[in-house]
């Protein structure tokens, strides 16, 4: 268990939509789980960007990181991240360095590659799929915001913060640009377990120390679900594995189904072999088996910090599972603020 009490445990959360549940209703309940994730005592606690998407109400992560931070008092709050191709650097930075004067020393700029999931997304958003081929030269461009200006251009109240840059892992070259930058990794472990050990050895080998870091940093994300048995964490498991599937065969992100609603045996062949593809991989059981996985991963990836990303449809499920974790892994309590 001494891994477990060695590295920092964080959350993401998406802002997922349930069945009969509005966008509205989705966001605060986002902000009231930063507040009870404090309360557990996680380290940080993200939100993403999610664009034209049933299931996702996060739209506007630096909003909503505002509205997260402003119900806090002590977690450290950030994105997971902003899309940079969807963006102007500038003013990525001066969201940020309002972020980081309002709530001084607790804000994180989580930034990832992806560009909208549809081509009608990208055309609103005035952004196309080859967009994503300048993200090198716009995460410069942010950087330069943050310390110094660029051209003239200064990015007020930003510049001279320190407001911490992480890397998501998304897209190709990620590891590679992450440590030629500086900058902490964000990784996935949900597939490819043996590939992202590849990577993560490639970016510590490969890692340059820079005023953004000193030494390699890597986080790594995952789902963890603790339940009474392995069929019952599984169970929950269902609801995100066929929105993932869904997806993938109908080019829209859902809502959470109730797991009563899901029917395996009702799939096409396809649909079956992406589901069992999307509940592969996933931390799930007691807590001694969810012990036992994190410690191997911990062990495999040397990670410094876990990422936890789960959703359900099961709201008090999910939330029981992250107060069990929380005490399984020896987290400090802290006072709800």
């Amino acid at each position: 268990m001494s891994s477990l009490r060695a590295v920092r445990f964080s959350i993401l959360d998406r802002s997922r939509v349930r069945q009969g549940q509005d966008h509205p209703a989705a966001l605060r309940e986002t902000v009231e789980f930063a507040r009870l994730a404090q309360g557990w005592g996680y380290h940080r606690f993200w939100v993403s960007e999610h664009h034209s998407v049933p299931g996702v109400a996060g739209s506007a992560p630096t909003v909503l990181a505002a509205a997260v931070a402003a119900a806090t008092t002590r977690i450290r709050v950030g994105t997971g991240g902003v899309m940079l191709p969807n963006h102007q650097p500038l003013v990525v930075a001066e969201q940020f360095g309002v972020l980081e004067s309002l709530f001084p020393g607790r804000i994180d700029m989580g930034l990832g590659r992806s560009v909208g999931f549809t081509g009608g997304v990208r055309r609103a958003l005035g952004h196309d799929r080859d967009d994503a081929d300048e993200f090198d030269a716009q995460l410069a461009e942010l950087l330069d915001y943050l310390t110094r200006g660029r051209g003239g251009v200064h990015a007020w109240p930003t510049e001279g913060l320190r407001i911490p840059a992480y890397l998501l892992a998304t897209g190709s070259g990620a590891t590679q640009r992450a440590a030629e930058f500086g900058l902490p990794l964000v990784i996935a472990a949900v597939r490819g377990r043996d590939a992202m050990v590849e990577a993560i050895e490639r970016y510590r080998a490969e890692f340059r120390p820079t005023p953004w870091g000193e030494r390699p940093y890597v986080m790594v994300s995952s789902t963890v679900l603790i339940a009474d048995t392995e069929a019952r964490a599984r169970r929950l498991l269902l609801p995100e594995a066929w929105a993932a599937t869904y997806s993938r065969t109908h080019g829209e992100f859902p809502v959470l189904l109730p797991p009563r609603d899901i029917h395996p045996e009702q799939m096409t062949a396809r649909e079956r072999a992406l589901f069992d593809e999307s509940l592969r991989g996933h931390i799930h059981g007691t807590e001694d088996a969810v012990a036992e996985a994190l410690e191997d991963l911990i062990a495999r990836t040397a990670a410094d910090e876990i990422l936890v990303h789960t959703s359900t449809y099961d709201r008090d499920a999910r939330l029981e599972s992250h107060a069990r974790l929380a005490q399984l892994v020896a987290l400090t309590p802290q006072p709800v603020g």
